[in-house]
């Protein structure tokens, strides 16, 4: 099996087993299971931001929440230290999912170990994929989901939330993020984040 068959078939298994997802979401009055959306909003985002991207960068974007609703944010104590907790273990869960795929996709050893590595974000701002990842993760957040927020948190917490996304980000994703559209009540808390 070539490459490009695997990836189609790692994609067609990732979408399956995140089209399992009970909380949806309702795009243009078409109603989505929440990760699977997610999911083709990473490789849209990926394919526009580095068209170039490696095959392991590819798979990993596409599976970087895989069934994450199996572990909720509930199921941890609601303080800074549950929710750190909760995205470690999830990284460690999503790494298991993706490899068993793979594994029966027939992928080799490294690029299991690759995608691996970039789903636990190992190396941030040194490895340039899991920095490539880590930009394209936000501007799907700034994109499809920072709006939204908006009713949900009062200006102090959003603020907060834009610098520390920010922070994440290289030179090339600010570029990016600039570029997307904004409602002008977000467009100026992102000014007042940067400022």
């Amino acid at each position: 099996m070539g490459n490009s068959q695997k990836l189609e078939q790692a994609f067609a298994m990732f979408d399956a087993a995140n089209a399992k997802d009970p909380n949806t979401e309702v795009v243009n009055g078409k109603t989505y299971p929440k990760e699977l959306l997610y999911a083709e909003r990473m490789t849209a985002t990926l394919n526009r931001f580095e068209p170039n991207a490696t095959e392991a960068l590819q798979l990993t974007a596409r599976c970087q929440h895989i069934c994450r609703w199996e572990i909720p944010r509930e199921s941890y104590e609601m303080n800074r230290t549950g929710y750190l907790l909760w995205r470690q273990n999830l990284k460690k869960f999503h790494a298991k999912k993706a490899a068993d795929i793979l594994t029966q996709v027939g992928y080799d050893q490294e690029t299991i170990d690759r995608v691996q590595f970039l789903l636990q974000k190992k190396q941030l701002k040194r490895d340039d994929e899991t920095q490539c990842l880590e930009d394209v993760i936000c501007l799907v957040f700034l994109e499809h989901y920072y709006e939204s927020f908006l009713s949900k948190h009062d200006d102090a917490k959003m603020i907060g939330i834009l610098q520390k996304t920010w922070k994440k980000m290289s030179e090339k994703g600010h570029k990016a993020a600039l570029e997307l559209y904004y409602s002008e009540k977000g467009l100026q808390l992102i000014q007042q984040a940067l400022a």
